[in-house]
């Protein structure tokens, strides 16, 4: 193919026109929708006099063009495959465009596409093209007018931004609306909605006493699973307003769930529309994770109004201003609204598993990036997850009353602007006086910085010195890297356990706050008065994403496993002990040696087991082994049966040594009664199926009737999904027949039957690939649904290595082979799954031929888009 346009961060230049107000007229129909656009736009005052205008728009039909009511002739426009230019324009005018979609064909779910009787809009990131011709660009803010023409029978609810002020009956049994959005908003945020829809509806009333209607829209039949929605909502308003002094700024507040979405949702402006999974839920059908997720997205989706809506990102490059920033306010919100310190952990192990995973190969990227070829490139987890960690890392630096301050300056200079990551850092540093020029290389800067630290202890000074050196490895243009600013959290720790007071050190005249200042490739920083060798506990609730070296011996890991007041530190020296541990029997494992567990781990591990005085869900975080993919990526080459056999053979071990104990937690903390998604609650739930996930290793008799047991007996889908899930990776008779029950009983239930491909798509089992296999011709899997193809596909490519990097190939080749076919239908589902093939080079040499194979079978396809090319291009170079 021939190769795609790169665009660059540093060719940016600011749009030749403004569109000030655009009245859409959308008449909705079967085979064919016919969109009027009136646009009233002039010219940039700060370019220099141009006489032509260049819109953007895809897969539509023009159907005419006028300027100020005047129907243009073809010498005065020229019509591009992505572009129309209009000719000899003057510096202020009315543009009427008609143009003609089609809905019912747009398989890529971007733009205005119809699915299930529905027709919804996707714009973010560049979707409304393919609606009209327009200036796709976020930098150009417009007021919209949205009149909506559809069938009253088939469409009675017709959806779009703002507020409904007009509305009204047309012959042949039509209706219409008109929608009118009093802010400017970027073409990005626009959005609609016409079906036959159930709602949901409650209010708010705001810091300022103004009412706010709030409505949930959901499919037919499904109104009693948005009522967890509505509370989240609610609760997310009010913790804005505390937290934040953010209101709500219209009369109505609106959310759609809709069954087949690309991504998660999106914030479009008063209209937000949501995949179904994270707006449904009901103890019987969703999980805690469900909920969890429910409350942390509705949450975030909402605070986009003030942080990505009201302020805006001036260019796609800039999307962290946006992303990064909501994601670290959802996190506040949530580790606010429930258990900080497990939200912290969740926080960090997404971070480690995916973000950190990227880096170390050839997709590694800045927050800020310099180039990207397909836009959707750049809705990544560096974009997102990584972004959020430089917002908290600037609070952790400012303090919190500064940053409160930095945050109303922001909002307050830039309210109805699209602007830059700088700008937002200007905000910090005049609201605080702390120059944060060095801490901008975040944005800049690609790849996870390493912090290696050394310690000394001199009795006779009683001084105790740290030394800590960073570094940040090469990523794809980035051979050199200057140092970072990190703020690293630290304790030091007596041998009672307690935390010895910071002094002032022999290189800083200032007293030390818990954070020392990384500001350069060395440091060196002394501790006075320090009666007794410490333990330094590092990189509290992690204070920065960085990759920290800290040569702990087990003594020193155990002791801080059992009496680190940080619960993030105890969870890391937990997780970092466990990982030793590992490497260690796969070494072992690679050399045809006897396995076995020390009997000081497994004291420690039962100790942590039985502490009755931490919280539940921070004993399940600290019990739970380290993913595979978390140790794969501290491996140089990847030794994919190494890691999975070892695994086994601990979680096997440690049931087999604690198994009464396993029984007693578990038992201990069975709950009657009705299910309710409370801190408590969940954390009995979180602790009981971990001691199931042990119990369940061994496979014998009584622990398979056990899990079985719960699988029946279960009142809530989180019991039942657990005890389903490790019964699919257990070799017991029962096996087949609880996963054909699961699926009887909830087959009429799309997002239960999702969760029935993931379990099948994590089974490692003898024989899962196979199924595997079998499942794309299952009646219930369809390729055109996002969430059922992420449910089998992503689940089984970068959840389950050990089927997936089978060494026969074939796991390799049964990806290429849907990522192929779903190419041509929704190429952003086909990217997301390419993207598992980019640490090929990490694998052994077999490994690494086969996947090669694969990316460049996938090069070679006729017609590949530019979503899936960017990744297998910079995956490896292009070969024809």
């Amino acid at each position: 193919m021939t190769q795609p346009t790169v665009r660059y961060r540093k060719d940016y230049t600011v749009s030749t026109h403004y569109i000030d107000e655009i009245d859409l007229r959308v008449e909705l129909g079967e085979e064919k929708t016919i969109v009027v656009a009136k646009s009233h736009i002039r010219i940039n005052p700060d370019v220099k006099k141009v006489d032509q205008l260049v819109l953007n728009g895809e897969e539509q039909i023009l159907q005419y063009i006028k300027i100020n009511d005047r129907q243009l002739v073809l010498s005065q426009y020229e019509l591009g495959e992505k572009t129309l230019t209009l000719k000899n324009v003057s510096d202020r005018f009315t543009l009427e465009i008609q143009t003609e979609i089609k809905p019912q064909e747009n398989t890529a779910l971007m733009g205005l596409y119809k699915s299930n009787d529905l027709f919804c809009t996707k714009c973010e990131s560049e979707g409304f093209r393919k609606i009209t011709y327009f200036l796709d660009r976020p930098d150009v803010q417009a007021k919209y007018t949205t009149t909506i023409v559809a069938d009253k029978k088939r469409y009675p609810i017709l959806l779009s931004n703002g507020n409904l002020v007009a509305s009204g009956e047309l012959e042949n049994n039509l209706h219409w609306v008109r929608w009118e959005d009093p802010f400017r908003k970027p073409s990005y945020l626009f959005a609609m909605v016409a079906g036959d829809l159930d709602y949901i509806e409650d209010y708010f009333v705001t810091m300022s006493g103004k009412k706010i209607q709030l409505r949930i829209f959901c499919e037919k039949g499904y109104q009693d699973h948005c009522k967890f929605a509505m509370t989240s909502l609610k609760k997310a308003m009010k913790w804005d307003e505390e937290k934040y002094s953010r209101e709500y700024d219209l009369d109505l507040f609106m959310i759609v769930a809709v069954s087949d979405f690309n991504s998660g949702a999106t914030e479009n402006k008063g209209l937000n529309i949501f995949n179904s999974k994270y707006i449904f839920a009901k103890p019987e059908v969703a999980t805690d994770q469900d909920y969890e997720n429910i409350d942390r997205i509705v949450a975030h989706e909402y605070f986009h109004n003030w942080t990505g809506n009201r302020i805006t990102c001036r260019d796609w490059f800039q999307l962290s201003l946006k992303e990064g920033l909501t994601v670290f306010r959802d996190q506040d919100f949530s580790e606010d609204t429930s258990s900080h310190a497990v939200k912290r952990i969740d926080e960090v192990m997404i971070l480690r598993d995916s973000q950190f995973s990227v880096d170390l190969g050839p997709l590694a990227h800045s927050v800020r990036p310099d180039s990207y070829i397909e836009i959707r490139s750049l809705y990544t987890t560096t974009v997102y997850e990584k972004g959020a960690e430089i917002i908290r890392m600037i609070r952790i630096i400012l303090g919190k009353e500064n940053f409160r301050r930095g945050m109303d300056l922001y909002f307050n200079r830039f309210d109805g602007q699209a602007i830059t990551c700088d700008d937002f850092v200007r905000a910090m540093e005049d609201a605080s006086g702390v120059d944060l020029t060095q801490f901008k290389l975040w944005y800049s800067q690609a790849g996870t910085p390493e912090l290696h630290v050394t310690s000394k202890y001199d009795p006779s000074k009683k001084q105790y010195t740290l030394t800590v050196k960073q570094f940040c490895p090469k990523t794809p243009g980035q051979n050199k890297k200057l140092p970072m600013y990190i703020p690293l959290s630290i304790a030091l720790l007596a041998n009672d356990g307690s935390e010895i007071p910071l002094k002032k050190t022999m290189e800083m005249k200032a007293p030390i706050f818990n954070v020392l200042d990384i500001t350069r490739s060395e440091q060196i920083f002394v501790f006075e008065n320090i009666a007794e060798k410490p333990i330094p506990s590092l990189l509290r609730d992690f204070s920065a994403p960085v990759k920290l070296f800290y040569a702990y011996d087990d003594k020193e890991l155990i002791f801080l496993m059992k009496n680190d007041k940080d619960p993030f530190a105890r969870f890391e020296a937990g997780q970092r002990y466990m990982a030793k541990i590992l490497f260690q029997l796969i070494d072992k494992y690679g050399a045809n040696e006897k396995l076995e567990l020390p009997e000081n781990f497994v004291l420690a591990f039962k100790q942590i087991l039985l502490d009755n005085k931490t919280d539940k869900a921070l004993i399940a975080k600290i019990i739970n082994l380290p993913a595979e993919i978390y140790l794969a990526d501290l491996m140089t080459q990847v030794n994919v049966e190494g890691i999975h056999e070892a695994r086994e053979f601990m979680r096997k071990e440690l049931a087999e040594k604690l198994k009464e104990d396993f029984e007693k937690i578990y038992q201990s903390n069975l709950i009657g009664g009705k299910y309710k998604f409370q801190v408590d609650d969940v954390a009995k739930r979180s602790l009981k199926n971990a001691c199931l996930n042990y119990l369940t290793a061994m496979s014998d008799e009584n622990a398979c009737k056990l899990a079985v047991l719960q699988f029946k007996n279960a009142n809530n889908m989180t019991d039942q999904y657990a005890a389903l899930s490790f019964l699919s990776n257990t070799a017991c008779i029962e096996r087949k027949e609880v996963l054909e029950s699961f699926y009887d009983q909830w087959k009429q239930d799309s997002l239960v039957v999702d969760k029935w491909f993931s379990v099948w798509a994590r089974s490692f089992l003898p024989g899962a690939l196979e199924e595997i296999k079998g499942l794309l011709k299952h009646p219930d899997f369809n390729i055109k649904k996002p969430n059922r193809v992420y449910a089998l596909l992503w689940v089984f490519a970068t959840v389950n290595p050990m089927v997936f990097h089978a060494k026969s190939g074939e796991g390799y080749r049964l990806l290429v082979d849907q990522i192929l076919i779903l190419d041509r239908i929704n190429s952003n589902v086909a990217a997301s799954l390419a993207g598992s093939f980019a640490k090929w080079r990490r694998f052994d040499q077999e490994r690494q031929r086969m996947m090669k194979e694969q990316l460049e079978r996938i090069l070679n396809e006729p017609g590949l888009s530019k979503n899936v090319y960017e990744l297998v291009s910079k995956s490896i170079p292009f070969v024809k």
